[in-house]
């Protein structure tokens, strides 16, 4: 069975006319359930986690500024949210989603989590709506509970993965692949393992060529025995802030193709939803379901 993370503070209350859409996070699970694609068994409610799963991804210093509301102004302004107990427990318990994921994926092939994707969140500062890296912190805790030896991040959110490129940097138990805009945020980018920068307006056809291209080497380069899928669907064409040029059709054959390369190598997987900010809440709700659609069709 696919399991899929979900908590009501996952929509989380923001200033009128705020760019970041967090109705999704409403909506998607109410339309994967209305048009049968899960049912309410698929669901379950992650909770806060214990602090050393994210120290061990995260700087306790940080964090502790984090959790206590401490952070600098400057430091506050670059995670573009406005700060408060509620949207870092919001944080903190979408981490916790990915973590009881993990163990999902174990048991089931797979999981999801509504949420998440948070690749531009450092071990020692948040940014880009980013607090806490929910796939880094996962994939600590798979490594330190002995459930994994090799970790395998796939990133194709249309930005770069910064903040997980940074805190694996030192690390080899954990090989980072970022595919990502070459024009897009963040203009400073880091060194992933592997980054593919795209240019301005690639379509379905080159960038479906690329990611099969380039898979199955990696899977056969890396050796991972548990992989980390964030599917951000800012790939779109109609993105307000991705530079890409893809179609719905598009972005779910990126899916997949990634679901079933997992699927047939017998991998874990667990996906995180990442970025998506059309001008039409239709139409990323419809892109993220896509990626639902395709696991259930896979896995269940």
């Amino acid at each position: 069975m696919v399991k899929i993370a979900y908590h009501p503070i996952y929509k989380h209350p923001l200033p009128e006319g705020h760019r970041f859409p967090m109705i999704k996070y409403e909506l998607l699970p109410q339309q994967l359930l209305y048009e049968g694609t899960c049912s309410e068994e698929n669901f379950f409610e992650p909770s806060l986690p214990e602090d050393h799963h994210i120290l061990a991804a995260h700087d306790e210093a940080y964090f502790e500024d984090l959790v206590g509301l401490n952070l600098s102004k400057s430091a506050a302004r670059k995670i573009g949210f406005p700060l408060s107990d509620e949207l870092v427990k919001r944080e903190r318990i979408i981490a916790d989603g990915t973590i009881k994921g993990c163990e999902f994926a174990l048991e089931n092939g797979i999981a999801m989590n509504i949420a998440g994707g948070t690749h531009h969140a450092y071990s020692g500062r948040g940014e880009a709506f980013c607090m806490l890296n929910d796939q880094a912190i996962g994939a600590r805790y798979l490594l330190n509970s002995k459930l994994a030896n090799k970790v395998l991040i796939i990133d194709l959110d249309v930005h770069q993965g910064n903040g997980t490129a940074e805190i694996f940097q030192t690390d080899y138990s954990v090989f980072t692949f970022s595919m990502h805009g070459k024009g897009n945020y963040p203009f400073k980018k880091e060194t992933s393992d592997l980054d593919i920068p795209l240019e301005k307006g690639t379509t379905d056809q080159e960038y479906l060529s690329i990611l099969k291209k380039t898979l199955p080497k990696l899977l056969k380069q890396v050796q991972p025995d548990f992989i980390f899928y964030l599917c951000g669907v800012d790939v779109l064409e109609s993105d307000k802030l991705g530079t890409l040029s893809m179609t719905l059709e598009g972005s779910k054959e990126r899916d997949r193709f990634v679901l079933q390369t997992c699927y047939e190598a017998k991998i874990p997987v667990q996906c995180s939803m990442g970025g998506g900010y059309s001008p039409d809440i239709k139409r990323i709700v419809e892109a993220h379901a896509n990626t639902f659609r395709t696991a259930h069709e896979m896995y269940e």
